[in-house]
């Protein structure tokens, strides 16, 4: 860890990331919250908690899911 001295202000320490690059991190970003979202989905079901579930994915309409007879399905639009 460098000095708060150490450390110019106008210098560059890492480069900008291009469009396509943050595109791709926004992307990964998105399908890692969809994923651990599932498991969340899962999870609940697994205790028994249906309604609770169903109120997660309802209120988290962008991961893509939906709650049917207990079961995690994926919305389908």
């Amino acid at each position: 860890m460098k000095r708060i001295s150490d450390i110019n202000p106008l210098g560059k320490e890492r480069p900008n990331p291009s469009e396509e690059e943050r595109e791709k991190l926004r992307q990964e970003r998105l399908q890692r919250e969809r994923d651990e979202g599932y498991q969340m989905l899962v999870e609940l079901c697994n205790l028994g908690e249906y309604d609770m579930a169903q109120q997660l994915a309802n209120r988290q309409f962008n991961w893509g899911y939906e709650i049917f007879d207990g079961i995690v399905m994926e919305r389908i639009d």
